[in-house]
């Protein structure tokens, strides 16, 4: 017989953000119990001067150009990590991107 204490529940943290810099740089954080934590975490993550988006309860993902890494890239956040993949490879080309590909994806909690 299984007994759970509603006291032994925890709820889910769901902050998390992903940090991107140049050529190809990123850092990444996610179920922390407070936006700012996550923000911090993925920016102390990042190498150089990093721009940060927020995810909650989603995914997020960064596409690079890997035939120039410096140059095109796109990210996306959404509720589903198959959206987030295919909006960032998206946006990857629609900066000029020759050969995007994934280099950095991560959920938060229940995305």
């Amino acid at each position: 017989m299984l007994v759970l204490s509603l006291g032994m529940l925890q709820p889910a943290m769901g902050a998390g953000a992903l940090a991107i810099g140049k050529c190809g740089a990123y850092g990444q954080a996610y179920d922390h119990a407070a936006q700012a934590s996550a923000l911090t975490a993925a920016k102390k993550a990042c190498k150089g001067n990093c721009t940060t988006v927020t995810m909650n309860r989603a995914c997020a993902a960064l596409a690079v150009d890997m035939a120039n890494p410096c140059g095109a890239h796109g990210y996306a956040v959404a509720p589903r990590i198959s959206s987030s993949l295919n909006e960032a490879t998206k946006k990857c080309y629609e900066h000029g991107g020759k050969e995007c590909v994934i280099r950095a994806w991560a959920c938060d909690a229940k995305g």
